[in-house]
């Protein structure tokens, strides 16, 4: 056993000395350095959907992207995440086509989320891009985030602790209702939510999507803006759009800020207003035996 173990050892140093000595194996051309595989392109961060925030953001910086679960309290939750494709050497901003059509997509990617017009509810929709070192390095994305705002009047992005998902498919306190306006010296300084089976006077009836115009143009032109709310009062309470109409209701609109103007938003949103009578149900569907001429 000895003798056979040594002969066999004696015989593998020679194989490894000629193979030493002799060509490299097929395959094989003895170089190292080139047989490393090519490392890939490094690609360009890009935040997911459907996830939550603890705060907003304009500018999706990665360092501070920390989603949070959306069962624990957050400010905003994503709820699409589109890209550019005709954007220049910078982030566009609001007022310019690449953005505007970046938040019409956002407003039509929310209503399938959501399932309804977040303006038809306590909810408000922007757009966080990426900063200006990641647009520089590739970056296109454009984030989509929704939020739940406080009020009415106070649009300041509220804490929740569950997704949005679904929200404007089932009743909820954050679809815009009835309402009793608290007004001085003729203007609505407050519209205060109430239960429609309570005593009210204005209510909220739809969304007038405004003309694309300059802003000062528009907001300066209230008699249009009342006549097409008064429009969208007589569609929900079905009512005739005839010259009785201005004597069977008046209107209360909340118009965009110009901020909103820019970014893409054209939605008025128009409310009923009678001054001479109260209710306790919903106008929608009432007719004239509900809305008489005043």
């Amino acid at each position: 056993m000895r003798r056979w173990w040594a002969v066999g050892l004696a015989g593998l140093v020679a194989t490894l000395a000629l193979t030493g000595c002799g060509g490299n194996p097929a395959g094989v051309d003895g170089d190292i350095s080139d047989d490393w595989r090519p490392m890939s392109e490094p690609k360009p961060f890009v935040p997911d959907a459907e996830v939550c925030h603890a705060s907003a953001v304009e500018s999706g910086y990665l360092a501070a992207y920390a989603p949070v679960d959306c069962a624990s309290p957050h400010m905003i939750e994503t709820v699409h995440v589109g890209s550019f494709t005709d954007a220049g050497a910078k982030p566009p901003k609001p007022g310019e086509k690449p953005y505007q059509a970046a938040y019409a997509d956002c407003g039509a990617k929310a209503a399938d989320y959501l399932g309804g017009d977040w303006r038809t509810a306590r909810l408000t929709l922007s757009l966080a891009l990426p900063g200006p070192e990641a647009w520089q390095g590739g970056s296109r994305w454009y984030r989509c985030d929704v939020g739940e705002t406080t009020s009415l009047d106070d649009t300041s992005t509220a804490y929740r602790s569950a997704s949005l998902k679904g929200a404007l498919t089932k009743a909820g306190g954050l679809h815009y209702g009835c309402f009793t306006p608290k007004i001085s010296k003729e203007v609505v300084q407050e519209m205060v939510a109430i239960p429609c089976t309570k005593s009210h006077r204005s209510e909220f009836v739809g969304i007038f999507e405004a003309p694309n115009k300059p802003y000062k143009t528009f907001i300066d032109d209230g008699e249009a803006i009342h006549k097409a709310c008064l429009n969208t009062v007589a569609a929900y309470a079905k009512l005739p759009k005839d010259d009785n109409l201005a004597f069977r209701t008046g209107t209360i609109y909340y118009y965009p800020t110009a901020a909103e103007w820019d970014q893409g938003n054209r939605g008025v949103k128009c409310f009923s207003w009678d001054s001479g009578r109260t209710y306790t149900r919903s106008i929608k569907g009432g007719g004239t035996s509900l809305m008489p001429v005043n």
